[in-house]
C-alpha cells in the first residue's frame, strides 16, 4: 500500500458537526470490541506537534517524501541534521492522559487492538504494547542496501562524535520527528553511513510517497475484520494508508466514532464526532467507565 503524498484536504457538505459529549465513545468501549486508530493529535499534548490542526506543521513544512530522501544527497543531509537535533526532543516526549486512557482500556479488555499512524512510540511506553505501528518508528534505522535494523540510540551517537558541537536553535518541532532548520544551520553536518554494508541509513518509519509493508497492511485489516466498532482518535485521515480501515470499517457494518477537534475526510463514514480535546474526552470517558489512569 502506498502513502499518497496528499497534504491538504477541504472538509465538505458531509462533515459531522461536533458534538460535545463523549457519550457514545464510552458507550462503544462499555460493549468492548473497539479497535483504536490513532493520528498526530493524541501527541499534541505531549509536546509534538500535528500535521493539519490549528497550528500544524503543513502551514510550514513539508515532510520529506521517499522519493527526495533517495535521489538526493543534499537532501539526506538535510534531513538528517534536522533529525539529529529534533530526535533529542522528541526522545524526551512523555504518554499523555490520551495514551494512558488507551493503555487503560486495553488492560480492562475493551479492546481489539491499537493501530497508530505515529512513530513517537508513545503508546507503546503507556503500556500498549501490542499497538501497531503503520508509519513505523522512529526508535529505529534501517539501511537502504542491507535491510540492517539497529536502534536510534546508536545512531544518535555516532552521529554526535560525527558533529561534535552541532547544536542550532530550531525554529519549530516537526511530527515526523526533525526541526526546522535553515540550509545554514544544517551546513556541512555529517551523515553517516550503514556500519555493517556503507549503505545509505533512513529511520524506519514509511515516509510519504513510500509503500506501508504488506503484512503490516494485511494485520491491520485483521484487527479491522475482528473488532466490532472502529475509533479513531486525532486524526484528519486525510491520508489513505488511515482513510482505508475507516472505509473497510464501515462498509462492515461496523459503527465509526471520531474524536477530532476538527472535520475529518471520514466523517461521511462516521456515527459521531466528538470534537473535544483527546486528553480531555478520553479521562471524561474512562471516569464515566469507572477506570482509572495508571501514571
Amino acid at each position: 500500500m502506498r502513502m499518497r503524498p496528499t497534504l491538504s484536504w477541504t472538509a465538505g457538505e458531509d462533515a459531522l458537526p461536533g458534538a460535545v459529549d463523549p457519550a457514545p465513545v464510552a458507550d462503544a468501549l462499555r460493549a468492548g470490541g473497539v479497535l483504536v486508530l490513532s493520528g498526530a493529535g493524541i501527541s499534541t499534548e505531549s509536546g509534538i506537534p500535528d500535521y493539519r490542526g490549528e497550528g500544524g506543521s503543513l502551514s510550514r513544512h513539508t515532510p520529506m517524501t521517499y522519493q527526495e530522501f533517495t535521489a538526493d544527497a543534499r537532501a539526506r543531509r538535510r534531513y538528517w541534521a534536522r533529525s539529529h537535533l529534533g530526535w533529542r526532543v522528541f526522545g524526551r516526549a512523555r504518554p499523555n492522559a490520551g495514551h494512558r486512557a488507551v493503555a487503560a482500556f486495553g488492560r480492562h479488555g475493551l479492546l481489539a487492538g491499537v493501530i497508530t499512524q505515529n512513530v513517537d512510540g508513545l503508546h507503546q511506553r503507556a503500556g500498549s504494547a501490542d499497538a501497531v505501528e503503520l508509519h513505523g518508528s522512529l526508535d529505529r534505522v534501517v539501511c537502504l542496501a542491507c535491510g540492517d535494523l539497529s536502534p536510534r540510540r546508536e545512531l544518535a551517537r555516532t552521529l554526535e562524535a560525527a558533529n561534535p558541537g552541532f547544536a542550532p536553535t530550531a525554529r519549530a518541532l516537526n511530527p515526523d520527528g526533525d526541526a526546522d532548520l535553515t540550509d545554514e544551520q544544517v551546513g556541512d553536518f555529517q551523515v553517516v553511513p550503514c556500519t555493517v554494508c556503507g549503505g545509505v541509513l533512513k529511520p524506519d518509519v514509511v515516509f510519504f510517497g513510500e509503500s506501508v509493508p504488506p503484512a503490516r497492511v494485511a494485520l491491520c485489516r485483521a484487527r479491522v475484520d475482528a473488532a466490532t466498532s472502529l475509533l479513531v482518535l486525532g486524526s484528519s485521515l486525510t491520508v489513505m494508508s488511515g482513510l482505508r480501515f475507516v472505509r473497510q470499517a464501515a462498509s462492515a457494518g461496523k459503527p465509526v466514532l471520531i474524536v477530532n477537534r476538527d472535520p475529518t475526510r471520514g466523517d461521511r463514514h462516521a456515527a459521531a464526532r466528538v470534537a473535544l480535546p483527546l486528553g480531555a474526552a478520553l479521562t471524561m470517558v474512562a471516569d464515566r467507565l469507572g477506570i482509572g489512569l495508571d501514571d
